[in-house]
């Protein structure tokens, strides 16, 4: 059996899953992706059900702190979701599609849209940590591609508008009901582990990005491959590298994003009320 064919078996093998767990119940139009200091939105799903991605053949084992390794399913105000609470990274193995069985299970499911969250480092010193910045587009840096090993032309994926302007629009209506100032820019991908140098952020602020980040990307190609539209939040939990007098670590970059978590939950739920879907 070729690879191909054992991710499709084990695609088609989440969904039959999460299908039986979930019997009678909608299927999921909206997957969130959780990230760092977002954990706090799987306290909006209502009727959930929580699922293991132990369970889940498609779906990978995690091993970073703040990432819980669960898929649950409920509805968040009038839509039928799917929270994933956790993402395995490139920087874990170097694999870009370490998240492709989880996305291509979600497509396989119906869901429409990916709302993506990340924890990021400030660019922009009108940017301060605590406030959420909406992603307009991104700079894949180590120009890595999830897709590389795909065959046909489906792999030539338009990313012109790989942040959906329509649920953007939507978003920054939410944030303004909801009186949460919500910046927006660019996203820089960066691979990690190690956090950026003062003279890469340089580098960084020159080509434009507001925020950088070791995560997202790859999940976005993935989504716009499987004809999922996406949307993009980062929480901003430190200034980069050069930008303020102090020392970054994985544990102040949680410690941080979970100081900031309640407002950022709060217009989690309010974006995800305000999506407008066929």
């Amino acid at each position: 059996m070729t690879d191909d064919n054992e991710l499709s078996a084990a695609v088609a093998a989440s969904a039959a899953h999460i299908q039986a767990r979930c019997l009678g119940r909608e299927r999921p139009t909206v997957a969130v992706l959780l990230g760092s200091g977002w954990g706090g939105a799987a306290e909006l799903v209502q009727g959930a059900v929580d699922l293991p991605y132990a369970e889940l053949p498609a779906f990978p084992a995690l091993a970073i702190g703040g990432h819980a390794g669960r898929l649950r399913i409920g509805r968040i105000g009038r839509h039928p979701v799917a929270l994933l609470a956790g993402r395995k990274h490139a920087y874990e193995s170097g694999d870009a599609g370490a998240m492709k069985g989880p996305i291509r299970t979600l497509a396989a499911l119906g869901v429409q849209v990916l709302l993506q969250t990340n924890a990021a480092g400030s660019l922009d010193a009108a940017v301060a940590p605590g406030e959420v910045m909406l992603i307009s587009d991104h700079l894949n840096m180590p120009q890595r591609s999830p897709l590389v090993g795909e065959t046909g032309d489906g792999r030539f994926v338009d990313m012109g508008a790989a942040y959906d302007p329509a649920l953007r629009a939507c978003a920054r209506a939410a944030a303004a009901r909801q009186g949460i100032t919500l910046h927006e820019g660019v996203y820089a991908w960066v691979l990690g582990p190690q956090f950026e140098t003062p003279a890469e952020i340089r580098m960084l602020r020159l080509l434009g990005a507001r925020a950088v980040g070791m995560s997202t990307v790859p999940e976005t190609i993935l989504a716009r491959h499987a004809g999922v539209k996406v949307l993009g939040l980062s929480l901003m939990t430190n200034m980069a590298a050069g930008m303020a007098d102090e020392t970054l670590s994985h544990a102040h970059t949680i410690a941080t994003a979970q100081a900031s978590s309640a407002r950022a939950v709060q217009l989690l739920g309010a974006v995800i009320e305000s999506l407008e879907l066929p």
